[in-house]
């Protein structure tokens, strides 16, 4: 009688490892090398490469010996709620600048609100790295 051994590979599971924070950390704080460590036995929806959270922001607070999430972080903030912004609009050839107050706290590539200070009109813009706030059909 032949019997047949079927071997799966999967590739990333076998060497699976878990990001794990070493200590309590408030949202807000960047992380450093020394807040977070692998863990390894694989946690299903946690980073698996300690690279990834170093720098980034944590947007929730984080405990000591629990995985770290990719919702659980995100770039830096660059805007600060209450923070006064360059707010601009741009569609073909209309270029609008005008100042804002970010109702919320941000890094590049963020959604927040900011209200127009001209118009007090609350519109919705995406952060952009220098810190101005697009806001139109193309942001």
């Amino acid at each position: 009688m032949m019997r047949w051994m079927l071997l799966l590979l999967i590739p990333g599971m076998a060497n699976a490892e878990a990001v794990l924070a070493t200590r309590t950390i408030r949202a807000n704080t960047i992380l450093m090398p020394s807040d977070v460590t692998l863990s390894p036995a694989a946690v299903p929806g946690a980073l698996e490469e300690v690279e990834t959270a170093i720098g980034m922001e944590a947007r929730v607070t984080l405990y000591a010996g629990r995985p770290v999430r990719p919702g659980d972080l995100g770039p830096p903030a660059i805007v600060d709620r209450n923070q006064l912004v360059p707010l601009a609009y741009n569609t073909g050839g209309l270029s609008i600048l005008t100042e804002g107050r970010a109702l919320g706290r941000g890094g590049v590539g963020d959604m927040i609100r900011v209200m127009n200070l001209a118009s007090r009109t609350t519109v919705t813009g995406r952060i952009g790295a220098d810190g101005q706030v697009q806001v139109g059909p193309t942001f």
